[in-house]
């Protein structure tokens, strides 16, 4: 009984958290930032942002692993998945996927209406996108679209009135994850070549890593904004020196080639990034 449950914990990547950080951090600045337009601070509203980000990343590490089960065999970061190598069939699999998607619904009676709109539309796009790395060329930015939307998910929670800081922080995490997948896809460059998945390293080739830099420091760009917009403090601007700092590691990292440690450094960036938005909005 232990062994399955961890099978499954497995296939939902449980065992494997920074994914659930990466949705995380940008959907918490998102909610803060709903907080700062209406004032209201409510911890049923954290609750339900960190539980979603557990049940939502879960459910796209699942049907992700159902549509790539063929061709996860064939890669050898990932030909370990419980699909890949048999320890689950495809049934179980979409029973549990059947699961995490109710829990994901079950959620949803909590949230204002706008919240839940917003949540069904990219619900369809969490569905679609394991199937865009065969038709996409950049399936990146497809998926910068679907995880980025937490912020909008999150923001209204607190507030239906949309304000350009949140739109600014959107737009710099979709440039943001687009700049980390294309890292992540890079440990995978060579066997995505051969059994013909798309990515952003395949399509931007040599200049991967240079449009990945430009992406992320765009990233800290919209943070720069959102700090003018809203007069946040002189002290935002050592949360950014702190993370130019990361930035700096991070590409060193990336630079020897090691492309998964570079990938999970955002976690880093995620968290102090949110860091800061906490302090600006609840300390000064």
């Amino acid at each position: 009984m232990i062994n399955k449950l961890m099978i499954y914990l497995r296939l939902a990547r449980l065992d494997k958290p920074v994914g659930i950080y990466l949705l995380l951090w940008p959907s918490l600045m998102g909610l803060m930032l709903g907080v700062l337009n209406e004032g209201y601070i409510g911890f049923k509203n954290y609750l339900i942002v960190l539980t979603g980000a557990i049940l939502v990343r879960s459910c796209g590490c699942v049907v992700n692993d159902i549509s790539d089960h063929k061709f996860d065999k064939l890669v050898s970061r990932t030909k370990e998945r419980p699909l890949a190598t048999g320890e689950i069939n495809l049934r179980q699999a979409w029973i549990f996927f059947f699961i995490m998607a109710s829990a994901c619904i079950s959620l949803l009676m909590f949230v204002p209406k706008i919240t839940f709109n917003i949540s069904m539309v990219i619900a369809v796009f969490i569905l679609i996108y394991p199937l865009t790395k065969r038709f996409l060329k950049a399936p990146q930015f497809f998926l910068g679209i679907t995880f980025g939307s937490g912020t909008l998910i999150s923001y209204s929670l607190a507030s239906a009135n949309f304000s350009i800081s949140v739109m600014i922080l959107f737009l710099g995490t979709v440039l943001w994850i687009i700049s980390f997948d294309t890292i992540y896809a890079l440990e995978d460059i060579d066997d995505d070549r051969i059994i013909g998945i798309n990515s952003t390293p395949i399509l931007w080739g040599d200049k991967a890593i240079l449009i990945s830099k430009i992406l992320h420091l765009l990233f800290y760009v919209s943070l720069l904004l959102i700090f003018y917009v809203n007069q946040f403090s002189l002290l935002f601007l050592a949360t950014l020196f702190i993370l130019l700092c990361i930035y700096l590691y991070q590409y060193s990292l990336i630079n020897e080639e090691k492309y998964l440690k570079a990938f999970k450094i955002n976690h880093w960036v995620g968290m102090f990034a949110t860091i800061g938005f906490a302090v600006e909005i609840f300390l000064i």
